[in-house]
C-alpha cells in the first residue's frame, strides 16, 4: 500500500513540476468539485493518479477522495481490503502561483467486509460509507507528501514520524528525517486572519493575545500563512507553533475535512509529540457522521494547542 502511494506521489510531483509546460494550470471543466469548490486541472489529474495506483495494488478495498462524491468499492482487490482516504492535491489554489502544494492520506482496516454487489449498488455504497466513517484513532498509517523546492514524503505507521526526500537522480525516496519530534512550543502561528471578523469571540481573544508584546516579554508571535495545509503543517512540525482553521459565521462547522485532512495530520502530529484539536476535543476521537464532514482544526506543539484550548474550552 505504501509503495503504491509513494509511486502516486512521485507521479504527482512530476505533474506539478511540469504544470505550466503541460498546460495543467487553471480550472478544470465546470470549475467546481462535488463540494462546490473550484477544481483545478491538477486536482483531476492527481485524483486519477492516486486512484489508479491504489486500485493496482490489489490490496485496496475502498477508496474515498475529497474529489469524489461517494466512497468507491474497488473491484480489483484480491486481499487486504484496506480503506484509503486521501486529498490528492491539497492547496491547489496555489498551483498557478508556483507555491507549495501536497497530498494527504490515511489508511484504515475495514470495519466490516467490503461488498461489491453490481446488483445492489445501494448496499455497496452503504458498506463503503460504514467502512470509511471511522474515527482517526483507528488509523493504521497516515502521511503527506509536500511538493515544493524538494519533494518530501512524511509518514507514520504508529511508531514515530519519518521524512523521506525524493532523490531526482535515482527516483527514490531517501530517509532524511528520522523520528521527527515537534518542539514542545513555538512562537509561530498560521491562521487565515482575513476571516478574523467572522470568528467567535474566544478565538478573537486568543489571536489578540498572541499579538500582545507585553504578554510575551516584548516579542509577540510571528505570523506565517501559506494557504496550503501541507506546507503550513510541515513548517509547524519542524519548527513548532500552531496551525489553525477555526469555525466562523460563514463556515460554522469549520472548513477542513475530518477524514482527508484533520485526522491524518492529527495522527502524524501526535506521533511526533504534538496535539490535534477541534478546540473542544481531540481530533482522533471524533466519530465521523458523513464522508465529507468538516471540523474546526488546531494542530501543533502541545503547549500551543493547550493555550488555544484555554480560550476555546471556556465556551
Amino acid at each position: 500500500m505504501l509503495a503504491s502511494i509513494s509511486l502516486a506521489c512521485k507521479q504527482i510531483a512530476a505533474a506539478v513540476g511540469r504544470a505550466g509546460i503541460s498546460s495543467l494550470t487553471g480550472v478544470a471543466g465546470t470549475g467546481e468539485n462535488v463540494q462546490g469548490e473550484e477544481q483545478k486541472k491538477l486536482d483531476v489529474v492527481s485524483n486519477d493518479i492516486f486512484s489508479m495506483c491504489l486500485r493496482n495494488t490489489g490490496r485496496t478495498g475502498v477508496i474515498a477522495s475529497e474529489e469524489e462524491e461517494h466512497p468507491i468499492a474497488v473491484e480489483e482487490t484480491t486481499s487486504g481490503n484496506y480503506i484509503v482516504v486521501f486529498d490528492p492535491l491539497d492547496g491547489s489554489s496555489n498551483i498557478d502561483a508556483g507555491i507549495s502544494v501536497g497530498s494527504i492520506f490515511g489508511i484504515y482496516e475495514p470495519s466490516e467486509s467490503c461488498i461489491v454487489d453490481p446488483d445492489d449498488p445501494a448496499k455497496t455504497l452503504e458498506t463503503c460509507v460504514t467502512n470509511v466513517c471511522q474515527p482517526g484513532k483507528n488509523l493504521l498509517a497516515a502521511g503527506y507528501c509536500l511538493y515544493s523546492s524538494c519533494t518530501i514524503f512524511v509518514l507514520t505507521i504508529g511508531d514515530g514520524v519519518y521524512g523521506f526526500t525524493l532523490d531526482p537522480y535515482v527516483g527514490e525516496f531517501v530517509l532524511t528525517h528520522e523520528r521527527i519530534q515537534i518542539p514542545e512550543s513555538g512562537k509561530i502561528y498560521a491562521f487565515n486572519e482575513g476571516n478574523y471578523g467572522l470568528w467567535a469571540p474566544e478565538v478573537k481573544a486568543y489571536m489578540d493575545s498572541l499579538k500582545d508584546a507585553e504578554r510575551w516579554g516584548g516579542k509577540p508571535y510571528s505570523a506565517r500563512y501559506i494557504g496550503s495545509l501541507v506546507g503550513d503543517f510541515h513548517r509547524t512540525l519542524l519548527y513548532g507553533g500552531i496551525y489553525g482553521y477555526p469555525a466562523d459565521s460563514k463556515s460554522p462547522d469549520g472548513k477542513l475535512r475530518l477524514l482527508y485532512e484533520c485526522a491524518p495530520m492529527s495522527m502524524i502530529v501526535e506521533q511526533a509529540g504534538g496535539r490535534g484539536s477541534t478546540g473542544d476535543e481531540r481530533v482522533l476521537d471524533v466519530q465521523p457522521s458523513k464522508v465529507h464532514q468538516r471540523v474546526p482544526f488546531y494542530v501543533g506543539s502541545t503547549k500551543e494547542v493547550d493555550y488555544l484550548e484555554s480560550y476555546t474550552l471556556k465556551k
